[in-house]
């Protein structure tokens, strides 16, 4: 059964998705998605990355709906300011 919310994404333009979402009661994935399998480096044991199955409960999938014009945006073009207001 598909969980649908509306979700921004950014690649490869911000857009309105309709997507499907986790369940939040599922046992392997506790609502996640997925399960995340790190690996190591062979020779060192270094961490190394990390492998991500997804979960039965969850399906990748997404539907497009709207593009967002490139003037709407969160943040300001030249980032926040870290002054204070006074």
């Amino acid at each position: 059964m598909l969980r649908l919310r509306i979700q921004v994404i950014g690649c490869p333009r911000r857009a309105l998705a309709l997507t499907d979402t986790p369940r939040p009661d599922c046992p392997e994935c506790q609502g996640v998605g997925g399960i995340a399998h790190d690996y190591g480096h062979p020779d060192t044991g270094e961490w190394w990355g990390a492998n991500y199955e997804s979960c039965a409960c969850w399906t990748a999938w997404r539907l497009t709906l709207l593009p967002l014009p490139h003037w709407l945006r969160r943040t300001p073009p030249g980032g926040y300011s870290n002054e204070p207001p006074f």
